[in-house]
């Protein structure tokens, strides 16, 4: 004989079907595991934020961009004066030009829309995302700021800045450096983020540098590396 169950019972059990029923609704959100280990340690170091030798200039002044450009996406233009970008899902352009093994690499970066998503690859192979560093400034519609290690969704990631989003029309003037294990970021000459990494990626397979872009309209300029030899 069936047995009607008992009004505490059901009760008690509802908070956790809301909950199963939530988790069930809720859409797929990035990861954002661990931060590595260091990522604080020196974390205002401005070393080789100025000087080096300048070995390589850009400022998208040009009808068409050079040689040393490579990317499968043909909307990457040069309009204005400005590299112009938008919709390249994470068809980057790479620089040919090899980095140095220490350096400065900055440039200017605007974003058309309050998406965000102001995006470079830095120390990958050249022609393949994922292949090096990943640094997002205003990521998934503005809410995340990252330096990824050939995993932009990885769980060691480091995500910070909590707070700072992109201002849409602002430009901004981005610098990574590296001398050491660490990747740092500055926005505007201060600290932004620094990835410090316990096998820091090096040799040909990671001597390159590429804007990239998911999908929201943005502008790059002004594009300087810099040698910063054994400092």
């Amino acid at each position: 004989m069936p047995t009607t169950p008992s009004p505490l019972l059901a009760i008690a059990l509802l908070p956790a079907l809301l909950l199963t029923a939530a988790c069930d609704q809720a859409p797929d959100t990035p990861q954002t595991g661990p931060a590595p280990a260091a990522t604080a340690a020196g974390a205002n170091d401005t070393t080789g934020l100025q000087g080096g030798a300048l070995v390589y200039k850009n400022t998208f002044d040009g009808l068409a961009l050079g040689d040393e450009w490579q990317s499968g996406y043909a909307g990457w233009q040069i309009e204005e004066g400005k590299l112009q970008i938008a919709g390249a899902k994470n068809d980057a352009l790479w620089l040919q030009t090899p980095l140095p093994e220490n350096f400065r690499v900055s440039f200017e970066a605007t974003a058309l829309s309050e998406v965000g998503d102001l995006k470079f690859e830095i120390l990958g192979d050249g022609q393949t995302h994922e292949s090096g560093y990943i640094g997002i400034f205003g990521g998934w519609n503005n809410s995340l700021n990252i330096i990824a290690r050939l995993d932009e969704h990885g769980d060691d990631r480091l995500v910070g800045a909590p707070g700072q989003k992109v201002e849409p029309e602002r430009t901004y003037t981005f610098a990574i450096v590296r001398t050491d294990n660490r990747l740092r970021w500055f926005v505007d000459g201060k600290p932004f983020l620094t990835y410090a990494d316990e096998d820091p990626l090096k040799g040909d397979g990671h001597r390159h540098f590429a804007f990239n872009n998911w999908q929201a309209p943005a502008t790059f300029d002004n594009l300087e590396v810099y040698d910063l030899g054994a400092e």
